[in-house]
């Protein structure tokens, strides 16, 4: 490619503390792209490391359309093995981190060894500085932000921290990138067993475009289409009142996860609407670079002196809130910005309150609540165990039923009941739970592109297929996956064509996204996960979601799931067990994993 990609990856030796910029064969990009696709591909050879292993890779990767004119191309790729699941984990992240490393010439940074004490490092263009942050030891990621760049920087680098929590080895722990900015699941234990604390990334240079005028064109007609999106521009969309909004569309569907998925209506809704929070909050419109969605709310007004604060997104809002039988707004936002500080997971942080909650039958005061995140972060008493993840705490209390984890991540705030593609695609997504795998609301509830019967298992195999295929390209891209709800793979293959010099069709597109889906589902065979993993947790085939007057949510038909799950493998081109192919491998230019014993530890992940 002449353009978007530059070809340089920096490999960082944070042992050794050097640094060297690696050219890799054109063809890699060519197949995966960059971002999701390329951190398959280079971490797959070291799938079989521990996540604290040194020489485990640590990859931070742009997507091939990062860094320019292309709406909503900005998000970031941050990958490598999770100790919440412990499977290949890639998770897109926004704010400003793909377009500055795609500006300092590069297309993603490789991170491997360990320093022997804390280490921060700072890379202006292709250049690296190592330094010291042994006296961040425990600090939160605020702090760190404050220490390195001052408190109002004029002009910031992109930045990442990690919390006590990282630095504990957490597996809930998380990356915070530009102060607001999370990953997720288990990433920041990962940068904490490399003593990494902080990155700071300054790029100043132009991305090459070799057809300006096409890309102007490409992202003329993106943006037509994204304003005549009502969930993404319209009165009540994420444009107006952030992503917070699905949380009341997900309430009027009886699909808000409450009291850890025992009930789908949560009586307190109205307290936590996406407009009362905006409100009572004076929160205004940010978002990450170049986008012009503005999905993110800053609060402007003070909560425990300080302003300038984010409000919970969507996830975090509904599962520090219903998930956990919370009714107050302020504390919900306090445990969110509790979790940011500390470099925890808000969503499975918030799945393991609400597991800990149904085991103790009991509620905690605020308070209590707050201190608990403390003890989570760092690994003391109870929190111990409670930060290993949901599925260690219910299996070690002897109550494994109570964690609702798919693959042993826990899953996210809408409820499969309530719509059974999504059920389906919990159940298959490659790093666990995840409806951002194939994001399949965008038929069953929102009814675009087309309307399906969400509660009807009926050609749902095919629609997750291609619906996953569509997102991995995405992803591979640096596109948001909300920029799908108003523009598709031809839109963004126009921008590709224009920014490389070449043809770039959607089912060029298509068929890379059905690659690296492909790839993933080698890696977790590879890691030892069996078919036993793409399951859901028994609750949702035996317990009915919550009644009104004029809906009913019934439990899920088990034997309609696995006739669906078996049609998906088919699809897909996997044996009947779910077990890659060598001619469906081959055909994708793959190699096909040797299948092997599965790993009796991802087996308790399953539940």
């Amino acid at each position: 490619m002449r353009g978007g990609a530059y070809g340089r990856l920096l490999h960082v030796d944070l042992s050794s503390r050097t640094a060297r910029v690696e050219e890799p064969d054109a063809s890699l990009f060519c197949r995966f792209l960059g971002g999701r696709g390329l951190a398959g591909a280079l971490l797959r050879p070291h799938v079989s490391r521990s996540w604290d292993d040194p020489e485990l890779p640590l990859a931070i990767l742009t997507g091939a359309l990062s860094g320019t004119a292309a709406p909503g191309s900005n998000r970031a790729c941050i990958a490598s093995r999770s100790p919440l699941t412990s499977t290949f984990l890639d998770s897109a992240v926004g704010g400003g981190l793909a377009s500055a490393i795609k500006h300092a010439g590069l297309d993603g940074i490789v991170i491997r060894g360990a320093s022997e004490n804390l280490v921060g490092l700072r890379i202006v263009g292709g250049a690296v500085e190592f330094l010291d942050a042994a006296h961040l030891a425990g600090r939160s990621t605020a702090d760190v932000y404050t220490d390195v760049l001052g408190d109002a920087p004029a002009d910031p680098p992109a930045f990442t921290a990690i919390g006590p929590a990282g630095e504990a080895g957490v597996a809930v722990a998380n990356i915070i990138v530009d102060r607001h900015f999370p990953t997720g699941r288990g990433l920041g234990a990962v940068m904490g067993a490399k003593k990494l604390k902080w990155l700071a990334v300054r790029g100043t240079g132009a991305v090459p475009v070799v057809d300006a005028a096409g890309l102007e064109a490409a992202r003329a007609k993106i943006l037509r289409l994204t304003a005549a999106s009502p969930f993404l521009q319209g009165q009540f969309g994420i444009s107006n009142y952030g992503t917070a909004a699905l949380f009341d569309l997900a309430h009027s569907r009886r699909m808000l996860p409450t009291d850890n998925f025992r009930r789908t209506w949560f009586d307190h809704q109205g307290a936590l609407s996406a407009p009362v929070l905006v409100q009572r909050y004076k929160a205004q419109n940010s978002g990450c670079a170049g986008c012009h969605i503005h999905c993110a709310r800053i609060a402007q007004s003070e909560l425990g002196g300080e302003v300038g604060w984010p409000l919970p997104e969507f996830d975090a809002l509904s599962h520090l809130s219903a998930l956990i039988g919370n009714a107050d707004p302020d504390l919900a936002v306090r445990l969110n910005l509790r979790c940011i500080a500390l470099g925890l997971d808000p969503l499975s942080t918030g799945g393991v309150l609400a597991t800990r909650r149904e085991i103790m039958s009991g509620n905690d005061a605020p308070a209590e609540l707050l201190n608990l995140l403390d003890d989570i972060a760092h690994g003391r008493g109870e929190g111990e165990i409670l930060g290993q993840g949901a599925y260690r705490y219910a299996d070690a209390m002897g109550r494994p039923e109570a964690a609702m984890t798919v693959k042993g991540m826990e899953l996210p705030a809408l409820d499969p009941r309530g719509a059974y593609g999504l059920a389906l695609g919990y159940a298959v997504a490659t790093r666990g739970g995840c409806y951002l795998r194939a994001f399949p609301i965008s038929h069953e509830i929102l009814r675009k592109p087309v309307a399906t019967d969400r509660f009807s298992f009926a050609a749902k195999a095919r629609m997750i297929k291609i619906a996953e295929d569509v997102i991995a390209a995405a992803d591979s891209l640096g596109v948001c996956t909300f920029m799908l709800l108003a523009a598709g793979l031809e839109e963004y293959g126009a921008a590709m064509a224009a920014v490389t010099g070449e043809p770039w069709e959607q089912g060029d597109l298509m068929r890379i996204g059905e690659r690296i889906v492909y790839q993933e589902r080698c890696m977790l065979r590879e890691a030892g996960c069996g078919p036993e993993s793409d399951d859901l947790p028994a609750r949702f085939f035996h317990e009915a979601g919550s009644e009104t007057e004029t809906q009913t949510i019934p439990a899920l038909d088990r034997d309609a799931f696995l006739k669906a799950r078996g049609a998906y493998y088919s699809v897909r081109g996997l044996d009947e067990a779910g077990n890659p192919l060598p001619e469906k491998a081959e055909a994708l230019g793959l190699e096909c994993p040797k299948v092997g014993p599965v790993s009796e530890r991802l087996d308790d992940a399953r539940r």
